[in-house]
């Protein structure tokens, strides 16, 4: 079945003269990004090339992908921009709440429990508003997207910052915060900087141990983890083509991993194979009628540094395998240099749990090239060393590789396998013995391995490889053994290798499920009510955030300034907070709790100005909005990155944080922050960072002349009666500085709507 075929036959009806009106004003040849972005502006593009990196563009979405623990805050936004369904097709996925503890079935269950009347509601809201529903156990968002509604050439926008997974099948698919995806399905423009464009050409062909994985592994090493940031990222070469659709997917999905606002690849062979193996022959079929559109122009291809802001090469024939980590996404090492690392960085060398699967690695090829090592230490009569897990990407994923006996090679050598969902890729890991804090090494096929991210242990180093290279690592219980070079000793005493692994792309016998766990919305939900009980924990119905007030700020107060690193997850940690996500009230008491305070080194222990005590960030954030006190959060470099979640940005919002002032901003947050009225500013002067004191006041002035590219300044009140005044900066533009003065881009909807 295919979901949306009209839609998608009106997108590509539309394509052709959309893309000869551009070229007639560009006036050269394009790459893949630019057909589908310049084909996706609102009321087209008005005779304009836009500047990448400066101007702001309105795009039209062709849909919104929505996971539980960002569409509970998103619907319950939507709820108030007084439409009757949405307007665009859009789908909600429960994937993010599952907690792994013991095993798929049992899971599943616990969750179904736990969590019911977040599903309920869940349920409900996306019958009333004609939303498409994938259950519980159906799969993670980003493989059942893949897997039944990516389209070469289409855009999507999702509330998580994986969303850029579709790029494997030639989608912009870009994660974005719950406020955006309620314009789009409130039927208002979705609003973007136009992107820098990176091309990265891959020539040769992988090979042996070396995985789609290990090229997103490679390039993350390169750029860094924002590298990518306001760009984004185009596949191409022959090296591009050799790459399975899942495996463009992988590649893809990790570039969130370098901040990148998505990736893609041109449309190809492997993309129309997979559309076909995955029951969507209709859409193949139509994208092969316009296949010289979904793809970037030859003379792009050949002559790259001409169209592209920056062009990397990298040769598949001679990459090897990479392990990139710990604590961060980006730092690379390949295979062969991996051990001594280890030794130099005093790594923990025994690896204690090797977990393959996630929304990154979960294909069929991705299992059956993990099962033939598997299956090797089975016929090799190998221990495996370390604990094993393996997620599903999807239930019909989880299905045919239970059909095809793969399961059980996986549990024969101990594997448990978890719930069809992110489950430990998040911290939805109910992992024994975490709370005792010990030094330990994991490895993952999963995308990020921030500290406390999987387990809440900030001494879990987690390492992130391809499904292949953890599971050999997995047999061998150590981080230092080279599957390629080394050895191992069986049972018997015996010096035996793994041979290289094996896989394939689709299975023999062709996908099959038997419930994939899909609720069609009514036809008409008018008369669908949508309950939440006042006294709920876990749901709560939104007051709008009140409007400036027209006037500078001053009197302002610091919160905290953060030291380092400081992503979604440390502002607004996941894990057991989950369960608060559609609750602002309740899951804001776990605002920056994760942040590292400038002053003392210490998480969650900032000075209180009010009593001069040292207490949590959340317990102090409360005693000055009940105080009527508005503050400032300080942060450092590329404050924000990580998860698209927006409760990062609603929180400081809800807790009375009027302004965040840091040195640079990722992207995603930056625009999470404008929507909810929060005042996003960097320094002009990143040393001016160093200025801000423990005790300070802010004041800042400029904002009764508020205007795109014109500075503000903030005045730094010292407690000893000096007085810094800095210049700062900001990116916005007209429509957003509408948002700050409605206190929110929801309040100007409503508005609108009224």
């Amino acid at each position: 079945m295919t979901f949306d075929i009209e839609m998608i036959r009106t997108v590509y009806a539309g394509y052709k003269k959309n893309i000869e009106s551009v070229r007639k004003i560009i006036g050269k040849p394009m790459t893949l990004a630019e057909k589908i972005l310049y084909s996706h502006t609102e009321n087209n593009f008005k005779n304009k090339i836009f500047d990448r990196g400066n101007d702001y563009v309105d795009f039209k979405p062709d849909r919104v992908a929505m996971q539980d623990a960002t569409a509970q805050m998103a619907l319950l936004q939507f709820m108030q921009a007084g439409k009757e369904k949405t307007a665009v097709p859009a789908t909600v996925h429960c994937d993010h709440l599952i907690l792994a503890e013991t095993g798929a079935e049992t899971d599943l269950n616990n969750a179904n429990i736990t969590n019911k009347e977040v599903y309920d509601f869940l349920a409900s809201v996306s019958n009333k508003y004609s939303i498409g529903f994938w259950k519980p156990g159906a799969g993670i968002i980003h493989q059942v997207i893949l897997e039944n509604y990516a389209f070469p050439g289409g855009m999507m926008i999702g509330t998580d910052s994986h969303t850029p997974n579709a790029g494997g099948l030639g989608m912009v698919a870009i994660g974005v915060g719950g406020a955006d995806a309620v314009d789009v399905m409130a039927g208002m423009p979705w609003e973007c900087k136009f992107p820098r464009l990176i091309g990265i050409k891959l020539t040769g062909k992988l090979s042996g141990w070396t995985s789609a994985k290990d090229v997103i592994l490679k390039v993350a090493g390169l750029l860094t983890v924002k590298g990518g940031t306001g760009c984004i990222v185009e596949y191409f070469g022959e090296g591009a083509k050799s790459i399975s659709a899942t495996g463009k997917g992988t590649i893809c999905n990790m570039g969130a991993e370098i901040g990148a606002t998505t990736s893609l690849f041109g449309y190809d062979s492997k993309m129309e194979e997979y559309l076909r193996q995955t029951g969507r022959d209709d859409v193949a079929d139509a994208a092969n009628n316009s296949a010289d559109l979904l793809t970037g122009d030859k003379e792009v291809y050949e002559d790259p540094e001409k169209y592209f802001d920056q062009v990397v090469e990298i040769n598949l024939s001679d990459l090897e395998p990479h392990i990139n980590g710990p604590f961060s996404p980006d730092r690379a090492w390949s295979l062969s240099e991996f051990a001594d690392a280890v030794d130099n960085n005093n790594f923990p060398e025994k690896l204690d749990v090797g977990l393959i699967g996630s929304c990154t690695n979960s294909s069929y090829e991705d299992i059956t090239r993990s099962a033939s090592i598997a299956q090797q230490a089975i016929d090799k009569k190998l221990n495996v060393k370390s604990e094993f897990t393996v997620t599903p990407g999807s239930e019909m994923i989880r299905f045919t590789i239970k059909r095809d006996g793969f399961i059980d090679i996986f549990e024969k050598i101990g594997g448990v396998v978890l719930a069809n969902a992110c489950g430990p890729c998040i911290g939805q890991w109910k992992r024994e013995g975490a709370e005792k804090e010990e030094k330990n090494s994991i490895i993952t096929s999963f995308n990020r391995n921030f500290a406390k991210r999987n387990d809440g242990n900030p001494n879990t180093y987690g390492f992130v490889a391809s499904p292949e290279i953890v599971t050999a690592l997995s047999i061998a219980g150590s981080l230092k053994f080279n599957p390629i070079k080394g050895t191992l000793i069986n049972k018997d005493g015996n010096e035996v290798k793994l041979s290289e692994p094996e896989g394939l792309e689709f299975p023999v016998a062709g996908f099959e499920v038997e419930d994939r766990g899909y609720q069609h919305p009514v036809e008409d939900g008018s008369g669908v009510v949508i309950n939440v009980k006042s006294d709920s924990k876990r749901l709560q119905l939104l007051t709008p955030f009140s409007e400036w007030d027209g006037n500078d700020m001053k009197d302002l107060n610091l919160l905290i300034k953060a030291k380092g690193k400081c992503t979604t997850d440390h502002i607004s940690m996941a894990g057991p907070w989950l369960r608060y996500r559609g609750h602002l009230e309740n899951i804001s008491m776990n605002l920056l709790i994760g942040a590292v305070n400038y002053f003392n080194d210490k998480t969650n222990y900032i000075k209180n100005q009010l009593t001069v005590d040292y207490e949590e960030v959340p317990k102090v954030a409360k005693a000055y909005k009940k105080a009527g006190i508005g503050t400032v959060i300080v942060g450092d470099e590329n404050y924000g990155e990580g998860s698209s979640r927006e409760h990062a940005a609603m929180e400081p919002r809800f807790l009375n944080v009027k302004v965040v002032l840091v040195r640079s901003f990722a992207r995603i947050h930056e625009t999470n922050l404008k929507k909810q009225g929060v005042l996003a500013i960097t320094f002009d002067n990143p040393d001016d960072y160093d200025k801000v004191q423990e005790d300070d006041t802010f004041q800042i002035t400029g904002l009764t002349e508020f205007a795109p590219g014109k500075p503000l300044s903030v005045f730094l009140n010292h407690i000893e009666g000096t007085t810094d005044q800095i210049k700062v900066n900001h990116s916005y533009n007209k429509n957003q500085i509408e948002w700050f003065k409605a206190g929110s881009a929801l309040n100007l909807i409503r508005k609108l709507n009224e």
